[in-house]
């Protein structure tokens, strides 16, 4: 699979933006929303995500033993279980199930052909199953409504749950109209529905085989477990005389009492219900009653010529199969592992910004979509798949807060992405930057994500020759250079260095021991908190030698409630190497940061981090990087600049040393989004209102700009669209304020206006344009 170009992704983004993004925001963003309220209203949601991430931590350790167990359990019900190596395997096995089951017992329906009926699966989307079967003579039919509309659209789903999620309903009416020729043409919900329901139910009554996927496969009693909400599924699996029940080895859970939490979770994550409108249980064949339309009336069991328990018709053939296709050496792969925690709710998918502007035929490979898409199809469909939309993750970490089992989604895109990196040919020109970049990364990285991956050392060289290199930078010639090799759009702006970095201010005013003299003056006039600590401020790349104005005010706002400030040249975090998918680089960069802050920590100093992307890859993808003690120790130690500034003021620091409101100035507030994952919103706000001022938060998920993701020529577009929706929350406002880099500088361009950090509003003397 040759993998598009810049200009071909670029052009295929403002194509699914144009006709699909409305339909697909509508959609993800409601079901999103409905997800807040319900998980906000379940009181133990972080215990029941908890409990079903350690079961499925169980469940996939002991895999190759639950898989015996549910083929016993089945066996024992009558049933056949059969495990399938992959899509080829799995194709012809359930084939040969349906001619089989025609060649002794003749077809169905009133028609030649052997025929089957479908209920919504993703499994059987991943092996192509209907192609399979279709090839062989087979008639297949999908009996979920939005399945049902693809196969009559011949298109792809675009989201693992909501498969027609990027249809309006005029567009379903027209293609049944245009398909169907009704006599009236239809236009309302109701009658696509009406006529889908009776269509439908014909095809189940006829046909000679349902084959239905399973949410969950009870190991030790055999019980498959459907969570829908269409009754469709249920009826595939107990109309016709024959089922198939088709689901990933990684659906095996152990037993019936583990189910309870994933049906309690698995809506709510889903599509914010409480739950699903129907939970099929069933331990087919014999506690799966065929149902006979010729005979509404008589009762479904106990007729004498079922089971020997009286239940059902013995006759009845049942066949389980579990499909490997991938899954057992994912379970063997450290980092891909997690993936096969996943329930296939699609909360991952709703929750990110960019999915809800193009969906899963941008946002998704051959069969999965949205943020965990990677793992699944490089496990199943190879590297190669996955690449192909891998870089629509920008990290953001939305995914993180949304997913019922707690997969460390962004960390699986983040490997991928390297292992992606690493199986790319050296290029020509490597040779040219070999051993003059000080990332650790082997050749053929592309050398767009090298420059990104390197901006610390990028950012040094320009402000160390500001402004002539903003002069140069910013010049036609030079940008269509940057745009051609490495992909850098021309209609960004591009940041402005500074000549001074916040370092060198810092030292410049007198360092550490004009600090201290600050803070205790503000001490001894009463507005310091009188706390004895003192604070390393963290000057990431961006503050340093960009936007220095923020790590000022950040500096100022210490002092004046009386806490002492060094500003030490410290080496980068690792983030913008993480961005890139160079885990190696980003390894050695954690190393030197920690060797670095641990003196300072030993020392008695806290650490302050002003760009929240920072401070979440030390308390978060550290974890990955660095041994456990020090991750702990770095974690207690460091703090978000309004977090720490929230702390002095509850201990005792006056707010009057501010720049302080009226206690009513409205001031939108924009929260960067990995700062929310680290439950760090609240305590800005809390500094805002302590200060006078009225902050409203926006519920965008994120910015679009994302770092280097909104600079990049392919994704500037979607950047764009995800911007404009944070924009239109908060242009009414006099005052604007993100906390994030990234999400100011879009904000500035959307807005056309300064939108400073909330530090800057806080600081001494108050921020003026």
């Amino acid at each position: 699979m040759a993998q598009r170009t810049r200009s071909q992704q670029a052009d295929r983004i403002r194509h699914l933006l144009e006709t699909e993004g409305e339909a697909i925001h509508t959609h993800a963003s409601a079901s999103n929303a409905r997800r807040y309220q319900t998980y906000g209203e379940t009181d133990d949601i972080e215990a029941l995500r908890d409990e079903a991430r350690s079961i499925k931590e169980d469940a996939i350790d002991r895999l190759p033993d639950l898989i015996e167990t549910v083929r016993e359990a089945v066996e024992a019900n009558g049933g056949t279980v059969y495990v399938a190596d992959d899509a080829a395997d799995a194709n012809a096995y359930v084939s040969e199930v349906v001619q089989t089951e025609t060649e002794e017992n003749g077809i169905a329906g009133d028609g030649d052909t052997p025929s089957v009926v479908k209920s919504k699966s993703m499994t059987t989307e991943e092996i192509d199953l209907n192609d399979a079967l279709e090839a062989d003579g087979i008639d297949v039919t999908e009996t979920d409504l939005g399945e049902w509309v693809l196969q009559v659209a011949d298109d792809t789903p675009s989201h693992i749950v909501g498969p027609a999620m990027h249809l309006s309903r005029p567009e379903i009416a027209e293609l049944f109209n245009d398909r169907f020729d009704p006599d009236e043409p239809f236009e309302t919900a109701e009658e696509l529905t009406r006529f889908a329901r009776d269509h439908l139910g014909e095809r189940i009554r006829a046909a000679d085989v349902g084959i239905t996927g399973a949410n969950f496969v009870v190991a030790d009693s055999g019980t498959i477990t459907l969570v829908t909400n269409e009754g469709n599924a249920r009826k595939c699996a107990v109309t016709p005389d024959t089922h198939v029940a088709i689901a990933g080895v990684e659906k095996l859970i152990p037993t019936l009492s583990d189910l309870e939490p994933f049906v309690d979770i698995i809506a709510k994550s889903a599509t914010g219900q409480p739950i699903s409108q129907y939970v099929t249980m069933l331990s087919p064949p014999t506690d799966s009653p065929t149902l006979d339309f010729d005979a509404p009336d008589e009762p479904i069991t106990g007729d004498g010529e079922g089971a020997a328990d009286g239940t059902g018709n013995a006759d009845r053939d049942f066949h389980l199969v579990l499909l490997d296709n991938g899954r057992m050496d994912m379970r063997q792969d450290d980092q891909l592992r997690e993936t096969l925690y996943c329930i296939r709710c699609g909360a991952c998918s709703n929750s990110c910004a960019n999915f809800q502007s193009v969906g899963g035929h941008g946002f998704g490979g051959e069969t999965y979509s949205g943020g965990i898409a990677t793992g699944w199809e490089a496990g199943v469909h190879g590297q190669e798949s996955a690449a192909e939309f891998n870089d629509f993750c920008t990290g953001c970490t939305r995914c993180v807060d949304a997913c019922p089992v707690k997969i460390d989604i962004p960390w699986i895109n983040t490997v991928v992405r390297d292992r992606v990196n690493r199986s790319g040919d050296p290029a020509a020109y490597d040779f040219l930057v070999d051993g003059l970049t000080p990332d650790v990364e082997e050749g053929g990285l592309d050398p767009g994500k090298r420059f990104f991956g390197n901006i610390g050392t990028v950012a040094k060289a320009a402000s160390a020759t500001a402004p002539v290199s903003n002069w140069l930078a910013d010049a036609g010639p030079v940008r269509g250079l940057l745009e051609r090799t490495l992909g850098i759009d021309r209609r960004r702006d591009l940041p402005a260095f500074q000549r001074e970095s916040l370092v060198d201010w810092f030292e410049g005013r007198g360092g550490a021991d004009a600090s201290k003299k600050r803070a205790e003056r503000a001490v001894s006039r009463g507005n310091g908190a009188d706390l004895e600590r003192e604070v390393v401020l963290y000057p990431d790349v961006y503050t340093n030698y960009v936007d220095t104005e923020r790590g000022k005010a950040a500096v100022r706002t210490l002092e004046a409630l009386g806490v002492p400030v060094r500003v030490p040249d410290l080496p980068e975090s690792g983030r913008a190497a993480l961005s890139q998918g160079m885990i190696a680089t980003a390894d050695r960069q954690a190393s030197k940061l920690y060797a670095a802050l641990a003196e300072e920590i030993d020392a008695g100093r806290d650490v302050v981090v002003i760009e929240p992307s920072d401070l979440a890859a030390i308390h978060r993808e550290y974890e990955r990087l660095l041994p456990e003690r020090s991750v702990d120790q770095l974690r207690t130690n460091s703090y978000e600049i309004c977090e720490y500034v929230y702390g002095l003021l509850e201990n005792g620091a006056d707010p009057s040393a501010l720049s302080t409101g009226d206690g009513s100035e409205p001031v939108a507030y924009h929260s960067h989004c990995q700062q929310r994952t680290l439950d760090l919103e609240a305590p800005t706000v809390a500094v805002l209102e302590r200060c006078g001022y009225a902050p409203e938060t926006s519920d965008a998920e994120c910015c679009g700009m994302a770092g280097s993701f909104g600079y990049k020529r392919e994704f500037y577009d979607l950047s764009m669209d995800v911007g404009e929706r944070l924009a239109g929350q908060v242009e009414g406002a006099e005052t604007v304020v993100a906390s994030g880099t990234s999400c100011g500088d879009q904000l500035e361009t959307l807005l056309e206006r300064d939108v400073p950090h909330p530090i800057e509003l806080l600081a001494p003397g108050g921020y003026s344009t």
